[in-house]
């Protein structure tokens, strides 16, 4: 067998190997060092980014003393964040915002709270804090904004309809969110989507083709002899179960007009302007798309045992028991500055059992005042 020669490495070169191996622990200790401090910050759910900008600025302490925080979070992963408003972001809670951080800076130059930030936050969209960024600083925030249906972009509205018409804050904020300070039928909503809790009136419309989706046949049983009426499937099985119990308990209740189309309310209008005039059509007639009756979701009920339906028996079980089917009587006297039409003794509402009952136990609120404070978010 050939016999294998020792190689002799050059002492040059075993030292350059030690040094490169020296070299490489170092920077696996420190890699290893960086990777705990990482960790640390990512147990309690900051980011890699967030993080690694937390460690190179020298704040780990700091950031592990306060904890978990989702704003503080954001702000090391933004190019907005600065130290010198370190102490507001731990303080202000989190939304997301597109421009959160860089909102935060400018709402804290102009001499807003914390608290007062954490309000404009959670009252407005990224889009309208933003834009109430570029304003100098409002006072009364509170008076406005300890209601949380209160909108940031609506601010000035709210302070003048407050000063023209001597509202309250609340009413205020329920009249501008309706647009009730724009003239009625002008720069109105479009409503296209059906649902048991949408909101149409003078302000809110439909289209000429909108028609409920579960529209149904009533049969004349449940009318006074019509064969040709129809409503929402959701408002025939409702009001089926509600004639029911009246029935039961001695009431005859039915339905003299419900699911009207857009046609059917040209028809209306055009046939009471001639009969009446425009007046009383202005004051007692929905303008064509405006009127409930085109979502198939709205009654009007009469009594078999009286001409006028408002003296009649029914008409009092219907305010007593008509919520637990799930019915509300939509344009009380009381509230016409609400719904804006004249009261209608005879027009109930399907709104479902949840929305009609608490209605009902908050002194028959009206339906606007409802879709402000629970649905208009």
């Amino acid at each position: 067998m050939r016999k294998v020669k020792n190689v002799k490495i050059k002492p040059w070169l075993a030292t350059t190997l030690k040094v490169i191996g020296f070299i490489v622990i170092v920077f696996l200790c420190i890699f290893a060092f960086y990777r705990l401090q990482i960790n640390s910050l990512k147990k309690i759910d900051y980011s890699e980014k967030a993080s690694n900008n937390i460690l190179f600025s020298g704040k780990k302490d700091y950031v592990l003393s306060v904890g978990k925080n989702k704003t503080l979070n954001k702000a090391f992963e933004s190019s907005y964040y600065d130290e010198k408003y370190l102490e507001n972001y731990v303080k202000i809670k989190y939304v997301d915002h597109k421009h959160f951080i860089k909102n935060i800076n400018k709402l804290v130059d102009l001499d807003y709270s914390n608290n007062d930030i954490n309000i404009i936050f959670s009252h407005g969209t990224d889009e309208s804090v933003s834009e109430f960024t570029k304003r100098d600083k409002v006072h009364y925030l509170e008076e406005y904004f300890s209601y949380d249906y209160a909108k940031i972009e609506n601010y000035d509205r709210y302070v003048a309809y407050s000063d023209e018409y001597g509202t309250d804050a609340s009413d205020s904020i329920i009249f501008v969110n309706l647009y009730y300070d724009k003239p009625a039928y002008e720069d109105s909503t479009l409503v296209d989507k059906f649902s048991i809790d949408m909101l149409v009136n003078k302000h809110r419309h439909l289209d000429e083709n909108f028609a409920p989706s579960d529209l149904a046949d009533v049969d004349p049983m449940y009318t006074n002899g019509e064969t040709d009426l129809k409503c929402s499937r959701l408002t025939l099985n409702a009001f089926i179960e509600m004639f029911k119990a009246a029935q039961s308990e001695g009431y005859d209740i039915y339905i003299n007009s419900a699911y009207r189309s857009y046609q059917d309310q040209v028809d209306i209008v055009n046939l009471y302007t001639r009969d009446y005039g425009e007046s009383y059509v202005e004051k007692y007639v929905a303008k064509v798309g405006y009127s409930e009756h085109q979502t198939g979701l709205a009654l009007d009920i009469a009594s078999k045992n009286s001409r006028i339906f408002a003296n009649s028996k029914e008409y009092q079980w219907m305010l007593d028991n008509a919520y637990k089917y799930g019915f509300i009587l939509r344009y009380d006297k009381r509230y016409e500055d609400y719904t804006l039409f004249k009261n209608e003794a005879w027009h109930f509402r399907y709104v479902g059992k949840k929305i009609a009952k608490y209605i009902y136990e908050n002194n028959n609120m009206p339906f606007e005042e409802y879709y402000v404070v629970f649905l208009d978010k």
